[in-house]
């Protein structure tokens, strides 16, 4: 191999180094890059393990000049390795935004077994500053992974906290005024930082921006409620690793989700989600991005309602012969449920006490006259007593194995055991239904979106919320068992010691 990924992160304060050790003379750390005076230089110790694996090296020094005033600026730069000249008044584009990434070709002779030296220089004739991002340098024949390892050590520093400011847009003349802190995080558990973020709050607000590639600041637009639009910037404030803490950063909740992915005609487990965006305003209820290696999502958020699980059901009569038991109510299959009864009741178990907040009725197959048209729904504890919870009268049904849900007026207490009483169907002499299913209040937020990695094309993307680790407590008898247990082996102490006073009286 050569030599491990090595590079330099100027970025972050302090560098984010592998395999390296810097030593500055005439420069300064500057927020997001090191920033070399006239005669300045950096340099870059690492080391080599094998040299003749290594025929050429690839060194990548992304660099920028600082305007003078007006002008672009100029600051040429001397690269040498082992103190021998590799590039000499290279002049570094300068005037821009953005720094550029300058490729060198390292001979492998220059390299030698264990510690060895790269040097970055500012010319002494220069006029404006030579400003460094970052330095990388890799095998020849494995250029690109010292970015990579990079990156991916960066992208764990994925809470971000920005100060941020506005100004009336298409008003260039008019100042920056202070706006609300921004606070972000985006991770798919992919290791890649965000290029751009848009999102829009729950009352109406929208902004969309763009980041800097070493995180440092981002431009973008925000539309308050009012549709009043802004220019939208930001400095970066904070960084640091996620980690159960960072729930506590925000008034905004952390949302960690579930998530499935959608291709080749089915759905598949992927990558647990956690999105936290928030800009000082509403909640969010859709976000959107594309991370530096291309990957783009979007996800809207919506309440989600937990499905509760039926272990048994009985109706008051069915059709067992012909196979259309109330069992079918239960499955996903195109069965149904048929009495020969112009009323009936079913009665539902559930798996465990579960306070329904709604539930819904599909329609059967055929004969519209059978459908339920009055109901009433009845929870019970013990499936004796009988509380009302819903009562629907003169409901309809416009299509076979059509689902509608219906929705408890106050959420009802917990029970183990719920009944569905018909007492009227659609005019016919039989009652039936394809399936019933009942819901628990929202659970959270779950989502609904896609994803698009770069070079594919766009795939479904849909997410369920995590549940919240809850500390477990002893029971009641696990406590009181505990105690007795502590009390029996207290006894036998003391019955020890006893029997050890007795002998040493005795003797």
């Amino acid at each position: 191999m050569g030599f491990e990924a090595t590079y330099a992160d100027f970025s972050v304060d302090p560098t984010r180094l592998a395999n390296s050790e810097v030593r500055l003379h005439g420069a300064r750390f500057a927020g997001s890059h090191v920033a070399l005076s006239a005669g300045g230089s950096v340099t870059l110790d690492f080391e080599v393990e094998d040299p003749e694996d290594v025929p050429q090296a690839t060194l990548t020094v992304t660099a920028l000049v600082s305007r003078l005033g007006s002008d672009l600026g100029y600051a040429p730069m001397d690269v040498l390795v082992q103190g021998e000249v590799v590039a000499e008044d290279l002049t570094v584009p300068g005037g821009g935004d953005l720094p550029h990434d300058n490729v060198f070709a390292v001979p492998g002779r220059l390299l030698k077994p264990g510690a060895n030296r790269l040097e970055i220089r500012s010319s002494a004739k220069s006029g404006s500053m030579l400003w460094l991002y970052r330095i990388t340098l890799d095998p020849v024949r494995e250029r690109g992974r010292s970015e990579r390892a990079r990156v991916a050590e960066a992208a764990r520093d994925s809470v971000f906290t920005y100060r941020t400011e506005l100004r009336p847009a298409h008003a260039a003349s008019a100042s920056w005024r202070a706006a609300p802190r921004l606070l972000f995080h985006i991770d798919r558990d992919e290791h890649s930082l965000p290029a751009q973020l848009g999102w829009r709050g729950e009352d109406g607000a929208e902004s969309a921006i763009s980041f800097q590639s070493t995180m440092s600041d981002f431009h973008g637009v925000y539309r308050a409620a009012d549709g009043t639009a802004y220019e939208y910037r930001g400095r970066l404030t904070d960084r640091r690793p996620f980690s159960d803490d960072a729930e506590n950063l925000s008034a905004s909740p952390l949302h960690r989700f579930h998530t499935e992915e959608g291709w080749g005609g089915g759905w598949h487990t992927s990558h647990e989600l956690r999105l936290l965006v928030d800009d000082g305003g509403a909640p969010v209820e859709r976000v959107t991005w594309r991370d530096q290696r291309g990957d783009s999502g979007v996800v809207v958020l919506h309440a989600a309602a937990s499905e509760v699980e039926v272990t048994g059901v009985e109706a008051s009569d069915e059709f067992e012969d012909g196979g259309e038991g109330a069992d079918n109510l239960l499955e996903d299959e195109r069965g149904k449920w048929l009495t020969f009864e112009e009323t009936a009741h079913l009665d539902f178990t559930l798996a465990r006490p579960a306070a329904v907040a709604s539930y819904s009725l599909t329609s059967a197959n055929d004969f519209a006259e059978r459908d339920p048209r009055d109901w009433t729904l009845l929870g019970s504890h013990d499936g004796h007593t009988w509380t009302p919870l819903d009562t629907r009268r003169d409901e309809k049904f416009t299509e076979r194995f059509q689902t509608r849900a219906f929705h408890l007026r106050s959420t009802a207490r917990a029970y183990r055991h719920y009944r569905l009483d018909i007492t009227r169907n659609s005019g016919g002499t039989e009652v039936q239904l394809a399936r019933v299913r009942f819901a628990e209040a929202p659970a959270g937020q779950a989502f609904t979106g896609y994803y698009q990695r770069w070079n594919e094309g766009p795939i479904g993307y849909r997410g369920t919320p995590v549940a919240a680790p809850s500390a477990t407590l002893p029971t009641a008898p696990r406590v009181a068992s505990e105690l007795q247990a502590a009390v029996a082996s207290l006894s036998e102490t003391a019955q020890t010691l006893a029997a050890l006073a007795e002998h040493l009286r005795k003797h």
